[in-house]
């Protein structure tokens, strides 16, 4: 039985594919940080696993204990992470660094964490980036660079673990439906204030929160899907699923800068002067 691990299995996407994986045969150890919901995992039939991804001694710990497993590993899936909207100015460092502590460097910690065992079972490493790592939007900055560096990460592991039989998939989702829009809204909402010389935007901050969830891809359609690319003989090297995840993508590459990034402006209430 083939092994695959995923972390964020909470909801949403990671949930998703945790089912798809496990529908289709799959031996899936599912990661979340919460105790209610790694109970729900496991009373659903997952090897449930606490795990915060930037807690490098529970990685060590989860690296040892799937390596004491025959099966070993096939496919590790870096799902975990979320969303951090707001102007980066009122975000500032702070939450810059938390936005890639969980997006960006966990990939790495958790790689290098399972990558004995990867590199016996020659597996496939999956990290779920986005197409907001192509196309940057307004008031999401901080998400939009932390994608962007997924898939730097993913073009450099790439090349460096193939001499060790490793593979690596990039995928862009675009719109899928999840709790992605709520928790970003969350997120949001904690840096509008009235102190921010923002404040009169407010209503900008929040479309973008939101717009991940516009006319969304069911998650398990999402997951079918890319199930269906980790299957293949020869995974590609990056698979876009999802509502604009073509499109936005072929906009940010054919439009004028000038034209995308003023539609951009429009569309999330930054023209004239405050």
């Amino acid at each position: 039985m083939p092994v695959a691990l995923i972390t964020g299995c909470s909801s949403g996407i990671g949930r998703a594919l945790a089912d798809a994986f496990k529908a289709a045969g799959f031996e899936v150890w599912a990661t979340a940080r919460k105790a209610d919901d790694v109970t729900a995992l496991a009373a659903a039939g997952f090897t449930a696993i606490a795990l915060d991804v930037n807690d490098n001694a529970a990685l060590e710990q989860l690296a040892e204990r799937i390596d004491q497993q025959p099966g070993g590993l096939d496919v590790l899936i870096n799902n975990a992470g979320y969303g951090a909207m707001g102007p980066l100015l009122d975000g500032g460092v702070t939450a810059l660094q938390r936005q890639f502590e969980t997006n960006v460097f966990s990939i790495v910690g958790v790689t290098r964490a399972l990558f004995p065992v990867l590199r016996r079972t020659k597996g496939l490493v999956v990290n779920i980036g986005s197409v907001s790592g192509v196309l940057v939007t307004p008031f999401a900055g901080a998400y939009c660079a932390s994608k962007a560096a997924v898939h730097a990460l993913s073009d450099a592991l790439r090349m460096e673990l193939a001499p060790f039989g490793i593979r690596v998939m990039e995928v862009q989702p675009g719109a899928i439906q999840s709790s992605f829009a709520r928790n970003a809204g969350h997120e949001a909402e904690q840096l509008i204030n009235e102190q921010s010389p923002w404040f009169p935007l407010r209503e900008g901050i929040r479309a973008r929160a939101k717009a991940s969830q516009d006319k969304p891809t069911p998650a398990s359609e999402f997951a079918a899907e890319l199930l269906k690319a980790v299957q293949q003989s020869k995974p590609p090297r990056l698979i876009r699923i999802g509502n604009g995840s073509r499109a936005l993508p072929l906009l940010a590459t054919l439009l004028p800068k000038g034209l995308l990034e003023s539609t951009l402006m429009k569309r999330f209430g930054l023209r004239g002067q405050l």
